[in-house]
């Protein structure tokens, strides 16, 4: 399968490399605005020079022979794109969010309609080992009827640090809400596992911690020289570890990933000049971030299973936890495993999650990114899609949960999740 890809950042090139890596596809064409970016990735994938643009409006209108489209563009950026690729016929795999407010996704909706081409939204959350034992789980009857849910997206202190306060998603003008940038994959996860259309939504959350006032004493604009930085958590320093000059540290292989996309390719001695001039080394508490740092989400389905769902920056970066509590039995998902209790017999089964380690840079979310490249791939050299279960129509349902959501915090009231759908 020949495949475009437009917008080259960390999820772009994940997705481009997960591609070519099931050997049933080829990238002939790269888009994107930053040259280090779309060079290296052309580079590693072999892209021919012919097929390496700086914007994706130049790529499409060469109209490339190819079978699909990745689009990758911020999440602002995706309904101009969405459109020239539908105007060609390309079926498209879109990155989440589809499109940063209601009236958005309804016009890529439209456009999928009018085209006729299939668009697969990116919840890859849909497409983990850890979620099809689940699905088996649940389908079986294992814990009777679900009744309610609590799901914990557990962002960690550190990454909503790099994220949404210093990074490309801390302004709601600029990208979108925190619920619709981080947590539009756990609103879609928990309706795909429940199984039932949500209703209705109410939701309280603010920025707390990360304001001006919440500074260490001492503290200044930059981590690289604040004398407060050597007790704050949230310092550049220990984020990104270029550590203090002339010694250093050893950076945290958690978060590799994170310091390259501060320095891309760069040494610590370059990594240290871009936190003392870029954006990702400013004070965390000085910072141009306005969205939410901990938001809650109730959310009533049409079946009456009810769903409580929590994002919250202040926890140690790790795997999502949830609780299924049904009328025969509890389910416990945490750390690769799943543990089901039987109220009958009284005994708790532990079942071991499938390991799912990561084969290609970038590559994340426990072997989700891969199942749905997989998916999609697949369903383009065979034309079967059965395997695809991340539409586009399924995805707005889950957006539509976001602006709810969103639309409920700001008014303090329980919003009809309806207001917010696509109409026909």
């Amino acid at each position: 399968m020949r495949l475009l890809v437009a917008g080259a950042g960390a999820r772009g090139s994940a997705y481009a490399r997960l591609a070519v890596d099931t050997r049933q596809a080829t990238i002939v064409g790269v888009a994107e605005p930053r040259r280090q970016l779309r060079e290296s990735l052309a580079a590693e994938l072999g892209v021919p020079d012919a097929g390496v643009f700086g914007d994706w409006q130049a790529m499409l209108r060469t109209r490339l022979p190819a079978d699909g489209i990745i689009i990758a563009t911020p999440d602002r950026e995706h309904a101009q794109p969405f459109a020239a690729a539908a105007a060609h016929g390309y079926p498209v795999l879109l990155e989440k969010p589809v499109a940063g407010d209601a009236a958005g996704c309804a016009d890529l909706a439209r456009l999928q309609r009018e085209s006729g081409i299939t668009a697969t939204v990116c919840h890859v959350l849909r497409y983990t080992p850890l979620t099809a034992l689940l699905r088996r789980l649940l389908s079986t009857g294992t814990i009777g009827r679900v009744i309610s849910v609590q799901h914990l997206e557990p962002v960690g202190f550190w990454h909503f640090a790099h994220s949404y306060v210093r990074g490309n998603w801390r302004r709601e003008e600029e990208s979108s809400p925190f619920l619709l940038a981080k947590c539009t994959h756990d609103v879609d996860w928990l309706s795909f596992i429940i199984g039932s259309r949500p209703v209705r939504v109410s939701s309280f959350g603010r920025l707390s911690h990360f304001r001006p006032e919440e500074a260490p004493e001492g503290a200044s604009a930059r981590c690289t020289s604040c004398p407060a930085e050597p007790r704050c958590p949230y310092s550049a320093l220990r984020i990104y570890g270029p550590g203090r000059p002339p010694d250093g540290v050893t950076a945290d292989p958690a978060r590799a990933y994170f310091a390259d996309v501060v320095d891309p390719g760069g040494t610590r001695e370059s990594l240290w000049r871009a936190l003392a001039t870029g954006p990702y080394g400013r004070c965390v508490y000085f910072a141009d971030n306005d969205v939410v740092d901990h938001q809650v989400v109730n959310i009533d389905y049409q079946d009456g299973t009810t769903a409580a769902f929590t994002a919250t920056a202040f926890t140690a970066a790790g795997p999502r936890r949830t609780r299924i509590f049904g009328s025969h039995g509890e389910i416990s998902v945490e750390a690769g495993s799943i543990t089901v209790h039987d109220f009958l017999t009284g005994t708790t089964t532990v079942h071991a999650v499938p390991a799912a380690a990561p084969r290609v840079a970038g590559e994340k979310h426990e072997g989700g990114d891969r199942g749905l490249v997989q998916a999609w791939v697949r369903a383009l050299a065979r034309g079967d899609w059965t395997g695809v279960v991340s539409g586009l129509e399924e995805s707005l349902v889950s957006h539509a949960v976001v602006f709810a959501a969103e639309e409920a915090r700001k008014r303090g009231a329980v919003v009809p999740v309806e207001e917010f759908s696509p109409r026909p």
